[in-house]
């Protein structure tokens, strides 16, 4: 059984996840600034520091003296207490005030700028600047150096509370923007929960489409689907309702009729009787059977486009196998069936079987119509982008007003006669229909008869 998903968990996880990322960026270059901030704090201490030391450098009956002043040094304090150590040196090299082990800067500083360095203090890391200082001596020409370290405590201290607290706020942002994309997430899933609910509580009889437009524009789509989905629905359950209506109909009076032969047939004593109610009843057997399968051709046909197993089909050749098996047909009432295929390889995109049907029910109309010693051509061939069917009979036509009416399912003119169930027509139309055809009915030229032309797209191969 596979886990159930959450939209809310998946959406909120969409939120959450990159902000969190861009949350880390952030945090990641907050610790950065807060580390130069500190070193900038650090390195203007220092300065101001070592500047304080270097004004205070005179010369004393031709000997060099730095005192250092309190305030050099009081500007340092913080807490805990930072190690200041310091360092000045004659333009000789000699120390005059200090610690000697004090490291050196690792160049000597050019002019007035200061040098900033990392350097060690019996073991412990320290932060130092480096400034030179000039003297106007006659006995001591040059420049005196100054260099004051500061242990990295302090330094330490502000860069940890700098970053942490730059950390509070990022982590606060991201856990407000996870509540309130919780409370935006769930006011943005009621509508999809409430047309849910409207789903669910429908009666299953109920098929009607649901309003559009009292729907988000995110949620339109889906409200769409759902009315084509139910329209669909609907056209299924109205064809079976007719097929059910139409069978029940048209089955009736051949059973009945068929009852009849049989009791004649039974209550019959003479022989030649019985056997002209055995034809009688043979005959309905048949044209029952016909009807049957023509009412399943048409059931099948109006599935629809989408519903049917379609494959490459080579319309010429399924045009030629349905005419052979009409040949008996045609030659028991005298009638001239012929074939001509303008070219080999007209393929369309379709059910074969049902094309076969369409054929079949197309000449078979079309003999049944015609009287004996006429005439019944199918001619295939490509007119553009489509392959053409035309059947063209010598039979009495249909008139222009009635051209449209023979496509109703039992509809049958004046001039019909007796055989026929009023379904050829019908099925040829709903098989093209649903192979995105057309038919046209036409008078044949020169009269009488009628031309028949069915065309489909041709299929392209890209």
């Amino acid at each position: 059984m596979m886990p159930s998903r959450s939209l809310q968990r998946e959406l909120l996880a969409w939120l959450v996840v990159p902000l969190t990322a861009v949350v880390s960026f952030n945090v990641w270059t907050t610790y950065w600034n807060a580390a130069e901030t500190a070193d900038l704090i650090t390195d203007r201490t220092l300065l101001a520091s070592a500047r304080v030391i270097a004004e205070n450098i005179r010369e004393n009956d031709g000997v060099l003296e730095a005192p250092i002043p309190p305030a050099a040094l009081e500007m340092f304090a913080s807490d805990p207490p930072d190690r200041v150590v310091y360092r000045v040196a004659t333009p000789r090299g000699r120390i005059i005030a200090g610690y000697p082990d004090v490291i050196a800067p690792p160049g000597e500083p050019v002019g007035l700028e200061p040098v900033y360095f990392q350097t060690r203090f019996r073991e412990q890391p320290m932060r130092a600047v480096a400034i030179a200082q000039p003297i106007v001596s006659a006995q001591n020409p040059g420049s005196a150096i100054v260099a004051v370290g500061q242990t990295l405590r302090a330094h330490d201290q502000l860069m940890t509370s700098l970053w942490l607290k730059a950390l509070r706020d990022q982590v606060l942002l991201v856990a407000a923007a996870g509540l309130l994309g919780v409370f935006g997430l769930r006011r943005g899933l009621a509508p999809i929960l409430r047309l849910r609910n409207d789903v669910v509580e429908r009666d299953p009889a109920e098929l009607k489409p649901f309003a559009a437009n009292a729907v988000q524009s995110e949620l339109r789509p889906l409200v769409e689907a759902l009315n084509e989905a139910f329209e669909r629905i609907q056209r299924q359950m109205a064809a079976q309702r007719r097929f059910v209506a139409n069978a029940a109909h048209q089955l009736r009076t051949p059973l009945a009729l068929l009852k009849t032969q049989v009791g004649v047939g039974l209550r019959e004593k003479g022989v030649a009787a019985k056997e002209e109610a055995l034809a009688a009843a043979d005959r309905s057997v048949d044209g029952m059977a016909r009807l049957s399968n023509q009412l399943l051709s048409l059931a099948r046909a109006e599935q629809g486009s989408s519903s049917l197993m379609k494959s490459e089909v080579d319309f010429g050749a399924v045009a030629r196998d349905a005419l052979e098996g009409l040949t008996q047909a045609a030659l028991s009432r005298h009638i001239d069936l012929g074939f001509e295929a303008e070219e080999e390889g007209l393929v369309v995109w379709g059910h074969p079987t049902l094309l076969r049907e369409l054929v079949i029910n197309l000449v078979d109309n079309a003999l049944r119509y015609t009287p004996e010693g006429g005439s019944v051509t199918a001619r295939i061939g490509r007119d553009g982008e489509r392959v053409v069917l035309r059947v063209e009979d010598t039979g009495p036509g249909i008139a222009e007003a009635d051209r449209e009416k023979v496509f109703e399912r039992f509809y049958r003119g004046a001039d019909a006669g007796s055989e026929g169930t009023g379904l050829g027509l019908a099925i040829v139309r709903e098989i093209v229909s649903s192979h995105d055809g057309e038919i046209v009915l036409s008078g044949r030229q020169p009269p009488p008869g009628l031309n028949a032309c069915v065309s489909l797209p041709a299929y392209r191969q890209d």
